[in-house]
């Protein structure tokens, strides 16, 4: 019997909840999902970059229907918790970031990711009062769902020309009172700056490990505080590298020994459970 979208909020919600700091894995397709759930993480989340990449697009080129379509395929592969990189929520007013919460619960999502940037390079990220309102908005729907969805809001300021870690602290925290259920800062560049954030917020803070040199173990991480770790789209980047060499092996010598590397179809049906 499969697992409830009930069961699976709950699930996920303990986790944030338990003795130690998590890693949340992103997948960016059925195979990609199985595998991890074969290797025995606890939970999935979506990348809005891998899936985009995926289908030979750049970052938050999909539209709203291919997102949602992808979303269902990650959650309909394993029995896994999903959350999702929402983005922007789909568009500026908080009515359409509230109709994004209700359409992830819709697609069997039990928590979605709403970031501050707006994707104008002009002007990068949401004013103070309209990020607050469009979080409160998501949090409003959220709450209305028959089932504890949990709600991840993103500072993204350290993305950007003349990051300020105070900026991101204070609009953390602005998130927080809104009602976030999780905070997220992509970019922080040291262990001391993931430190002072999560001692600046009550709720559990989600580090993306997948910026070179701006990563750190999760045995650190957890020393600093941090609850959630994701990935972003680093193991999809990861998967990606291992072709190109493999390719440009065959192609620039003709040799085949990234065979002897790599893992056999059995393994990964094993992995798959198929």
């Amino acid at each position: 019997m499969r697992v409830t979208q009930y069961e699976k909020a709950v699930r996920f919600r303990a986790l944030h909840d338990g003795p130690s700091a998590f890693v949340i894995p992103n997948p960016w397709d059925v195979g990609s999902a199985r595998i991890l759930a074969g290797l025995g993480f606890e939970a999935l989340a979506t990348s809005s970059s891998a899936s985009a990449s995926a289908l030979g697009r750049r970052d938050h080129a999909l539209t709203r229907g291919e997102t949602l379509a992808h979303a269902r395929q990650i959650v309909d592969a394993t029995d896994l918790p999903v959350s999702a990189d929402w983005g922007s929520g789909f568009g500026h007013s908080p009515d359409v970031v509230a109709e994004a919460v209700r359409l992830a619960a819709e697609v069997g999502l039990v928590g979605c990711t709403i970031e501050d940037a707006t994707g104008d390079t002009d002007c990068p990220l949401y004013d103070d009062g309209l990020a607050i309102e469009r979080i409160a908005a998501a949090v409003h729907a959220a709450r209305a769902l028959s089932f504890p969805f949990m709600l991840t809001a993103g500072a993204h300021n350290f993305l950007y020309d003349a990051p300020s870690l105070d900026h991101t602290i204070s609009r953390l925290q602005a998130f927080e009172r809104a009602g976030a259920d999780v905070l997220f800062a992509p970019g922080l560049p040291d262990l001391a700056s993931v430190r002072s954030t999560c001692a600046a917020v009550s709720r559990p803070f989600n580090f993306m490990a997948g910026i070179r040199r701006k990563t750190f173990s999760v045995g650190e991480l957890a020393a600093a505080g941090v609850r959630r770790i994701s990935l972003a789209s680093s193991l999809y980047r990861a998967a990606m590298t291992g072709l190109i060499e493999a390719a440009h092996e065959v192609k620039a010598t003709g040799e085949f020994t990234y065979l002897d590397r790599g893992v056999t179809t059995r393994e990964l049906n094993k992995l798959m459970r198929i």
